[in-house]
């Protein structure tokens, strides 16, 4: 696997955030969608690659924040597992798919519970061979369900993306200089969600959204009263992953990058950190979820799925499943 370097025009981490959050120029691809009821009564949606067998193993998506199988990052992966003939599904977060859920609580980044349900119902179905992904906030939740699991985790490999470890320092970051930008975008997609759940639930007391100008103000006011918190210190205290990590069995991919605007510096954990089954793969460039190697601004070319790629092949492949043995076609500025 080439190591990653970005193009010259592309080494500043904003540019590989916002260019990696936003460009996509195939289209969408088609996909089948599933409800999955949940033992409180909620739902969460699972979309299906369409065309592609659900036999053997299968990869299994987790979006970042507010994201969907409709994000970029996410159909750029999914456009490499439909050429590669891989089995793959988008797990939706509650919410997330469009429609709001149906209870007040949502989703945050240490809630596992609804992900071991997912995992549950496929490996029932479908066998073990599950591998799992997850982006930003998705690999924190799937980097916490792997150490809580340990051995118990029913995925035979896991790999994670742009992982904000201690959710409190992250927050601390994306209340500084430029990370506010996406700081206001993401705070702006929660409060939409809330208000809209709001209207169809039929609950009050969002008067006050507004004046929550920060994820801290908002996950004391919101995410830590509805998901059973003490407030904001407790919730980043219990759900962060980084106590969780020494913990994984499961052989992990972790890709980040030392410039990631949605995370201080230096904190990504070192090996004395980290279980002797995870492959940290630490980029002195990338950004949040970019990673893009060559192309131009308006045709990147994104490294990410072809470390991706690399990685699961062995896992995904080892059955004799996957159209295409040497992985996946090569077109600059198709990922």
């Amino acid at each position: 696997m080439t190591a990653f370097e970005p193009p010259p025009w592309a080494r500043n981490p904003h540019i590989q955030t916002l260019l990696g959050a936003v460009v996509d120029r195939r289209g969408d691809l088609p996909l089948i969608r599933e409800r999955m009821s949940l033992a409180d009564g909620d739902f969460l949606d699972l979309d299906w690659l369409s065309g592609i067998p659900r036999e053997g193993p299968i990869l299994l998506i987790l979006h970042g924040l507010e994201g969907s199988s409709r994000s970029p990052y996410i159909k750029r992966l999914l456009r490499a597992c439909a050429e590669a003939g891989w089995p793959a599904v988008v797990v939706h977060f509650r919410g997330c798919s469009g429609e709001p859920n149906r209870r007040e609580r949502s989703y945050h980044g240490g809630e596992t519970g609804d992900l071991q349900q997912v995992v549950d119902l496929l490996t029932a179905r479908y066998g073990p061979a599950l591998c799992a992904v997850g982006y930003s906030l998705g690999g924190s939740v799937l980097l916490k369900w792997l150490g809580e699991r340990g051995a118990r985790a029913d995925v035979v490999a896991a790999a994670a993306v742009s992982v904000p470890f201690d959710l409190a320092s992250a927050a601390c970051r994306l209340d500084r200089g430029l990370s506010r930008l996406y700081q206001w975008v993401l705070l702006r997609w929660l409060k939409r969600s809330l208000k809209r759940k709001g209207r169809r639930l039929g609950y009050g007391g969002l008067e006050g959204l507004g004046r929550l100008t920060s994820f801290r103000a908002f996950d004391n006011a919101v995410t830590a009263p509805r998901h059973g918190f003490a407030d904001a210190d407790d919730y980043y205290r219990r759900a962060s992953c980084l106590p969780y990590l020494r913990a994984i069995t499961v052989p992990t991919l972790l890709v980040q990058a030392e410039d990631d605007p949605f995370l201080m510096p230096g904190t990504v954990p070192d090996a004395t950190a980290l279980s002797p089954a995870i492959d940290l793969t630490l980029c002195p460039y990338g950004g949040h979820v970019g990673f893009i190697s060559g192309g131009t601004p308006w045709s990147p070319y994104f490294w990410l799925n072809d470390r991706l790629r690399d990685f699961f092949a062995p896992y995904m492949e080892a059955s004799g499943t996957g159209g295409q043995k040497d992985g996946v076609r090569r077109e600059a500025g198709d990922r």
